[in-house]
């Protein structure tokens, strides 16, 4: 008997062993995998710049318009150096902060209410797809004389942008959730209250952490749309003065500096989602 339970828990052992291993390669695999991405993605970035400077060296390309990356790179450098490029580099990120927490936020409340009355969502359903229809810089002059030419005008802006979005994207998760599952908690009499916190709100949950990476760029593109129109501060207002004066690599380097930050935002939400569904699991 005794070496018969011996037999199994070196079987047990072993298979766990086998197992574990299994696993450490499955990892391996997978970090040799993201490595070898992000070489492929570095090398294009770095291939992509060696050909726009030699192209710009070389007069292929209209140096006015398109520059070329020492310049635009001496251009941020001089900017930062003088402290001038903090400026507006703290007040543009200050707006998309605002306005993409806003904007998930009120867009996954909205969501909310319409799912937890039908009645409303028949009212409000054509009114939420003619507004996310209508281009959002045309409602731009409306906002600056409603809340005057400054941050609430690019606030509400942006506004305009994230919540229909975060509202549309929201609710239709909430509505392909498994209708067997609310069955069966309504059939052991559960409240709407219970459907949405048991059923509703866990199977979407997915979804609406992946909405704060649509809501990045969104953000973005609404604060600066913001500023285009307003601002006397901020990058969206240094691309709109470069323009004016002819200066197209401060264009460009305002340009390059607004892809930095809302890609280093945009790997922050990643990670918070990641840590999210990990707690989860």
């Amino acid at each position: 008997m005794n070496s018969v339970l011996r037999s199994d828990e070196v079987i047990r052992r072993d298979r766990g062993s086998s197992l574990d291993a299994l696993h450490q390669a499955h990892l391996r695999r997978q970090r040799k995998l993201r490595a070898q991405v992000l070489s492929v993605q570095m090398a294009i970035l770095v291939l992509f710049f060696a050909l726009w400077e030699v192209a710009g060296r070389l007069k292929w390309i209209d140096v006015l318009l398109f520059s070329y990356p020492s310049k635009v790179f001496a251009q941020i450098w001089k900017d930062a150096v003088s402290g001038e490029l903090w400026g507006h580099l703290g007040v543009t990120v200050g707006e998309t902060v605002v306005g993409f927490l806003l904007g998930t936020i009120v867009g996954t409340l909205l969501a909310v209410l319409i799912w937890w009355s039908p009645f409303l969502s028949k009212v409000l359903d054509p009114y939420m797809v003619v507004f996310n229809s209508m281009p959002k810089v045309a409602l731009g002059p409306i906002f600056i004389v409603m809340f005057g030419a400054g941050f609430m005008a690019i606030t509400i802006t942006t506004l305009s942008i994230t919540v229909i979005v975060t509202t549309l994207v929201v609710y239709n998760a909430f509505k392909e959730v498994d209708p067997n599952l609310v069955k069966v908690v309504r059939t052991f009499g559960g409240t709407r209250r219970q459907i949405f916190n048991q059923v509703i709100l866990p199977a979407s949950f997915p979804t609406i952490i992946s909405t704060l990476k649509v809501n990045v760029g969104m953000a973005w593109v609404g604060v600066i749309v913001g500023e285009f129109l307003v601002a006397k501060i901020g990058l969206g207002y240094l691309i709109i003065y470069g323009f004016q004066v002819f200066n197209f690599t401060l264009v460009l380097a305002s340009l390059m500096i607004i892809a930095v930050v809302a890609t280093a935002m945009y790997q922050l939400v990643v990670y918070i989602e990641r840590k999210l569904l990990a707690h989860r699991q």
